[in-house]
């Protein structure tokens, strides 16, 4: 992964993303060559948005709003180049002291390249992964883990975002915490990010939960179409998503409510 990632990184080098991405050496800084293989990376002063959530940090909704227009920005101009990151979180988005957002960790992004068995690899941080990947699906009468598990896409990333910018406003998941060895919990829709904080406005509700909506058809297809709802927010807002049926939450629902 290591070598992925500097092969990558160097591709990235000359595109218009490089802005948002840490500039990676050839050479050591004495012009000699590294005496083992290890990647040498410009230094950013500043932070991870994990580092600022562990230290308890309260985001405002300027600096959240601020940090999602960076965020989708950047993965837009990352997906126009076909790349997919797969592993978007708090920790791998840095704030430099310079205001510039990054996104760190290229190692486990797909370009279409990669052998088959890497793309299928689970490389994402597992609360962070959409349910397709887990195999659930919404598209039939029930949403359960009925199907096959889909690859990682640019809407992969956009989930992902979607979780960061609720973890941001709450300090929860939607989802809540999922460990490597478990499979994703979709069985329930999100509680709006405005219960747990109440400054969130309804309008950021509707754009942060379409973002991490169980079925996929629901969420935002590009990131240009959620930069899109960011910027107008309030003035032109999206409309609630609908909840979804308890038949599709919960399948034996009926047999439940029968047996009781």
């Amino acid at each position: 992964m290591l070598a992925h990632e500097a092969w990558l990184a160097k591709r990235m080098r000359s595109s218009r993303v490089a802005g948002h991405l840490v500039h990676i050496h050839d050479r050591l800084p004495g012009g000699g060559e590294p005496g083992a293989f290890y990647l040498l990376y410009d230094w950013h002063a500043g932070e991870t948005l994990q580092q600022m959530l562990d230290r308890k940090h309260r985001f405002s909704l300027p600096q959240v709003l601020a940090l999602a227009t960076q965020a989708v920005t950047a993965l837009g101009l990352l997906h126009r180049q076909h790349v997919i990151h797969r592993d978007i979180k708090p920790a791998n988005l840095h704030q430099g002291e310079d205001g510039v957002l990054r996104l760190l960790d290229l190692g486990v992004a797909l370009t279409g390249r990669e052998p088959e068995a890497m793309r299928k690899l689970h490389a994402g941080t597992p609360s962070y992964i959409n349910p397709e990947q887990w195999g659930f699906s919404s598209k039939a009468a029930t949403a359960r883990k009925d199907g096959p598990e889909e690859l990682p896409d640019a809407q992969s990333d956009l989930f992902a975002l979607g979780v960061t910018l609720y973890q941001l406003l709450t300090g929860k998941l939607p989802y809540g915490e999922v460990l490597p060895y478990q499979a994703g919990r979709y069985y329930r829709d999100p509680t709006p990010p405005s219960r747990h904080n109440p400054e969130v406005p309804i309008w950021l509700d509707h754009v942060v939960l379409k973002a991490v909506a169980r079925d996929k058809r629901q969420r935002f297809e590009t990131a240009e179409e959620l930069l899109l709802a960011i910027e107008r927010g309030a003035s032109r807002a999206l409309p609630a998503l609908p909840a979804t049926p308890l038949i599709q939450r919960d399948p034996a629902a009926l047999w439940k409510m029968a047996l009781a």
